[in-house]
């Protein structure tokens, strides 16, 4: 081995991570610095955690092979150099397929960092039944350029009192960018339109209560100043950044699960964890036992059209 590669264990296997010194998050007089050989020990370190809302899913991969100062692009095809030790599954598209990497195991994961894959993005399904999601996305996005993060606390406050009203379980996850996901799992007996349309309705309800805050507009020009309640992400092959997965962003900030009492710590912010305590938060196990039994829709249907008179 040359200084310019090193050899990972991961699970089984040992992956061969090529210029582990290069620097992929540039520091500045706010944030630190971050090489490749960083984003693969987070990465190892973090896999526990992170594998179970990997496995089975196909992919989109958002690779920045000279780091945030050089292009990015998205990554939906497997390219064939990838290791057959990869598991890979093929979804239809219209006039052929895609061929998605599927993450299944530690070794998985540190391959994809050392390709530079700094942000993986996760289908809703999973590969068998990828036309029936057991996850549904409330993407709490605001307006604007700044970080004003009240916002998105109110309204993560506000959708939770409805979904508990509901009967719908529910946990927040910052995105590492500038909002926080809700996730509600669900179990997989409706097709993404039933789920999107469900989600729809529920952000539409929020919105008839506060519609001087919150929109559901797809267009940004139509959104004003008010946070915007997107549930886009709950169509097929559409597409939600994985829970700890780092994000490109300077000092490699982390989509990072949390408890509903965690959102009121006044520190809190989207960008509030990063590669270096992202794995301490992720020992908490804040989501413990909340995903594991996803909910029908039907009876949650009745209770909101009850709600919508």
């Amino acid at each position: 081995m040359t200084d310019d590669v090193r050899k990972v264990r991961a699970g089984r296997r040992t992956v061969e991570v090529h210029r582990p010194g290069k620097v992929l998050f540039p520091g500045s007089g706010e944030t630190k610095e971050y090489t490749k050989g960083d984003l693969v020990e987070y990465y190892r370190a973090v896999a526990p955690f992170m594998l179970p809302h990997l496995r089975g899913r196909p992919l989109m991969l958002e690779r920045h092979p000279d780091g945030l100062d050089g292009p990015r692009f998205m990554q939906k095809n497997t390219p064939e150099n990838y290791p057959d030790w990869i598991t890979r599954v093929e979804v239809a598209k219209e006039g052929g397929t895609v061929c998605h990497t599927v993450c299944d195991d530690s070794a998985t994961l540190v391959y994809l960092a050392d390709q530079a894959s700094l942000t993986l993005h996760r289908w809703l399904s999973r590969v068998g039944r990828l036309e029936r999601p057991d996850r549904m996305v409330f993407d709490l996005d605001p307006s604007g350029e700044g970080d004003d993060f009240a916002p998105v606390h109110a309204a993560a406050t506000l959708l939770a009192e409805l979904l508990d009203e509901l009967k719908l379980p529910s946990v927040p996850m910052t995105t590492g960018s500038r909002g926080l996901h809700v996730v509600v799992p669900v179990n997989g007996h409706d097709d993404f339109d039933e789920v999107r349309d469900f989600a729809k309705d529920v952000a539409d309800l929020l919105v008839a209560g506060h519609p001087d805050r919150f929109t559901t507009a797809a267009r940004k020009k139509d959104r004003g100043d008010r946070l915007y309640l997107d549930v886009q992400r709950n169509a097929y092959a559409q597409t939600a950044v994985v829970p700890y997965t780092v994000r490109a962003r300077p000092g490699a900030p982390v989509a990072t699960p949390l408890s509903w009492s965690q959102l009121d710590d006044p520190g809190l912010d989207a960008r509030r964890w990063t590669i270096a305590d992202a794995v301490d938060q992720a020992r908490t196990n804040p989501w413990a036992g909340v995903l594991s039994k996803g909910r029908a829709l039907g009876p949650a249907r009745r209770r909101l059209n009850a709600m919508r008179g």
